[in-house]
């Protein structure tokens, strides 16, 4: 048996750009998920703010993927909303990444992450729900495929900042010489590390005395323009799509791809869906639509939901959580061997969904779940 039928092989042959193109804007929201908790404490030199003022980056960029997310669906309709949405917040990482440097204060970096957040929100809404209007019932070893791209982004961006991250205190004070004893890199390496992820462990660290005035010597710039470069080829592959569709008004004025797309999605589906969406925001929770299900579909769908929420959480907190228990008894590990393990973790993720791609295509989704719960 071939690791792909002909079915599925000549389904993404039809739709290799489109398909391409929202895989590669997973990996800008990959790209910047994950660099926020290893250059926390060099965002907190720059910012020359206290630990407890720049852990409000994480909530806040959090909380407008959440808010992101929600609005990603107003752009579910139709393919030109949905791809021009698309290139403005693949463009937009970016632009955020490129502006990070110049955020002095915590107030401009927490309005930044805001906005990134909230374009990764859109991203993961728009880029999911396009796959699957692409392949439908087919849908499931591309979308594994487009989950794959968030676990490469995230375990580059970790392995382009480490380089530029300090290994010694990055805001000299007046007295810095007579207190440099008081932050050692160790001390700085088990910080930066257990605040991977979404912040664990900040009430254990106001111990460690952090300056919050002198001279900034930081080199973590460089690691985002970096990262902003390495982000632009993805909002110009989302601009080559618009451009093949006929999108953009320098393109061919010949009928676009997605007028002739569209006829065959006027027709009635074998579910009976027209096709045209559930027609207002809200009109999902229509109770004209619900009447007539079995318990068993709404309890169906809550479960789904709640594991969907803790499984994604658990990522985020594992992260932080996996350094603070290497370094505490009984394990003892050393510090450097213990920070290998986050980016172990991340790479762990990204082989975890390569397989199964594969995985997807052999086995039914319940039995795959249930192995993996376990």
């Amino acid at each position: 048996m071939t690791f792909l039928d002909e079915r599925i092989w000549t389904l993404f042959k039809r739709h290799w750009r489109q398909t391409l193109t929202y895989w590669s804007a997973f990996f800008s929201f990959g790209l910047c998920i994950a660099f926020l908790g290893p250059t926390v404490l060099d965002l907190r030199c720059q910012t020359q703010s206290t630990l407890q003022e720049i852990t409000w980056v994480f909530f806040s960029q959090q909380f407008f993927l959440l808010v992101g997310s929600s609005l990603g669906g107003l752009f579910k309709k139709t393919l030109p909303s949905s791809l021009l949405a698309l290139f403005c917040c693949t463009l937009i990482i970016s632009l955020v990444f490129a502006g990070i440097p110049l955020c002095n204060h915590v107030l401009l970096l927490s309005v930044a992450m805001a906005i990134a957040g909230l374009a990764m929100g859109v991203i993961d809404t728009i880029a999911n729900l396009q796959l699957v209007k692409l392949y439908q019932k087919d849908s499931a070893i591309f979308l594994q495929a487009l989950h794959f791209f968030i676990g490469l982004g995230a375990l580059v961006s970790p392995l382009v900042a480490d380089p530029f991250l300090a290994e010694d205190s990055c805001v000299l004070g007046a007295n810095w010489t007579a207190n440099s004893s008081s932050s050692s890199p160790s001390d700085l390496q088990h910080l930066r590390s257990s605040l991977a992820g979404h912040g664990v462990a900040i009430g254990n660290i106001s111990q460690y005395p952090l300056h919050t005035d002198g001279v900034v010597v930081t080199r973590v710039s460089y690691a985002f323009w970096i990262m902003a470069l390495i982000n632009l080829p993805v909002p110009a592959a989302v601009l080559a799509l618009m451009y093949h569709e006929r999108l953009l008004s320098c393109s061919d004025n010949s009928q676009r791809l997605i007028d002739r797309d569209s006829l065959s999605s006027t027709s009635p589906s074998p579910t009976g869906d027209s096709g045209q969406g559930h027609g207002s925001l809200f009109g999902c929770c229509n109770p004209a639509k619900l009447r007539g299900h079995p318990a068993s579909f709404f309890i169906l769908h809550a479960v789904g939901g709640a594991i969907l929420f803790i499984t994604d959480g658990i990522v985020g907190s594992y992260a932080g959580f996996v350094y603070t228990y290497a370094v505490s008894p009984p394990l003892l590990m050393g510090h450097k061997t213990a920070g290998c393990l986050d980016s172990t973790f991340w790479a762990s993720i990204t082989v975890g969904r390569l397989a199964f791609i594969y995985l997807s295509y052999r086995y039914t989704s319940p039995r795959l779940l249930a192995f993996s719960l376990v």
